[in-house]
């Protein structure tokens, strides 16, 4: 089990699973591929609880945070919100990708209205959000870090 009150290996590993995550979005096939879709907003998702278990640790351990332990608590908040945000963009463009597909297969004719903003575009939103995370993690640009 992590040290609770050294939080860089947990920001290192939320960091890496953040860049590992945008990777695989960058990949991903959104009208084609849903169950791997799917994969990743569990993965998004596990982002968020992560980070958010982190917060809660963290607020617990000092009844007078710091302001540098304030600072920490607000950088994980923002990591927990953008994790959350991602997972909710990659469910939109989940239900958008299959609503597409039905669709498509109950067009009795060749003009199909399909729903927009389009699920790739939602993915790429998602992805945004992830590519903030790792500099959210970056202990060393906080002034009297606990981190170093």
């Amino acid at each position: 089990m992590p040290d609770s009150t050294n939080p860089v290996p947990i920001l290192s590993r939320i960091a890496s699973d953040a860049s590992c995550l945008h990777q695989a979005l960058r990949a991903l096939p959104a009208e084609r591929d849903a169950s791997a879709l799917a994969a990743r907003i569990t993965d998004a998702q596990d982002l968020a609880g992560i980070a958010l278990r982190l917060f809660l640790t963290r607020s617990r351990q000092t009844s007078r945070p710091s302001p540098t332990d304030l600072l920490l608590l607000h950088r994980v908040a923002q990591i927990t919100k953008a994790a959350q945000d991602a997972a909710a963009e990659l469910t939109a463009a989940l239900a958008r990708a299959v609503e597409n597909q039905r669709r498509q297969a109950a067009a009795t004719s060749r003009r199909v209205v399909l729903i927009g903003p389009t699920p790739q575009q939602s993915i790429e939103s998602a992805a945004d959000l992830l590519d903030r995370i790792p500099a959210l993690c970056d202990a060393r640009e906080w002034p009297e870090s606990p981190c170093q």
